[in-house]
């Protein structure tokens, strides 16, 4: 991202409470209008309504008031200034917590997905590509099995459309082994960069009108609505005490637009990306 915004410098912050973190943050760049990574390993006690939120999922914990937790993880959410360069979001993370009779329960969890303001068809095509051919190293069902999981998880419901054109989600992995899931969020981190720097050198300088900054600024609006209404990840960070706040909503978009009962013009480019949210598509 420095090389492509080489004018601007990432802000630096270390946590050292409750395990430690580091989180770095790019603001008001030619290229990334903000962009931030954040890096954290931490532990304490599970508060109650994260405890019954896993265990809706299935989690079988040990019946107890306090229940260890260590979670470690990098995730990173980047908004462009042009709108003809999509925003990425990616998290990869192990959870464990120690059930008190020396067992504890384990799982990965994470994904990688885009948030296009101004489609092209190819650059999905390529972003969803180098998706696929990441998880089939591991193995020949993760792909659609994940992608379908990222167009059920990031549907904004009370909009009644996806935040964008999805990716690769997943939860609560454990099998076949935690190697084997290690070795697999490993290497779908490090396909960030062939997924998504080409899309930017591609865009990063195409000229765009101020109808194209405000539909940009109204799709930041639903980006921002579902994290804070529907996003796991945020909802955890808040209801955890003592948690730091900043690095929680790091993955806000510096500026963001509401406008009341906006409807883009038929078959305009902006009707035809919203095609696309309410009905997700198969791009491999």
């Amino acid at each position: 991202m420095v090389c492509l915004n080489p004018s601007m410098i990432f802000q630096h912050e270390c946590i050292s409470k409750g395990g430690g973190g580091i989180t770095c943050v790019l603001e008001d760049g030619d290229v990334f209008e903000k962009a931030g990574v954040n890096i954290s390993v931490v532990h304490g006690i599970l508060p109650a309504g994260a405890v019954a939120q896993m265990r809706a999922r299935g989690k079988k914990f040990a019946n107890k008031d306090k229940l260890p937790f260590f979670a470690a993880g990098i995730s990173s959410v980047i908004h462009p200034r042009n709108p003809n360069v999509p925003t990425i979001h990616f998290n990869y993370r192990y959870f464990e917590v120690s059930n008190g009779d020396g067992t504890t329960t384990w799982w990965f969890g994470g994904g990688t997905d885009m948030t296009p303001y101004i489609l092209d068809e190819d650059d999905a095509r390529h972003f969803h590509v180098t998706l696929k051919e990441c998880c089939d190293k591991h193995e020949n069902s993760y792909y659609s099995r994940f992608k379908k999981w990222c167009d059920d998880y990031f549907f904004v419901k009370h909009r009644g459309e996806c935040r964008g054109i999805g990716g690769i989600f997943f939860d609560d992995l454990d099998t076949p082994d935690q190697e084997s899931c290690f070795k697999f969020v490993t290497d779908c981190a490090n396909n960030v960069i062939p997924s998504y720097i080409p899309i930017v050198e591609k865009n990063k300088d195409k000229g765009y009108s101020y109808e194209d900054r405000q539909w940009q600024l109204l799709r930041r609006g639903r980006y921002v609505e579902f994290n804070l209404i529907y996003d796991r990840g945020t909802k955890f960070g808040l209801m955890t005490p003592g948690a730091r706040y900043e690095s929680i909503l790091m993955s806000l978009p510096p500026f963001a637009k509401w406008q009341y009962c906006h409807s883009p013009k038929e078959n305009s480019k902006e009707h035809k990306l919203l095609e696309v949210l309410k009905n997700p598509r198969d791009w491999v």
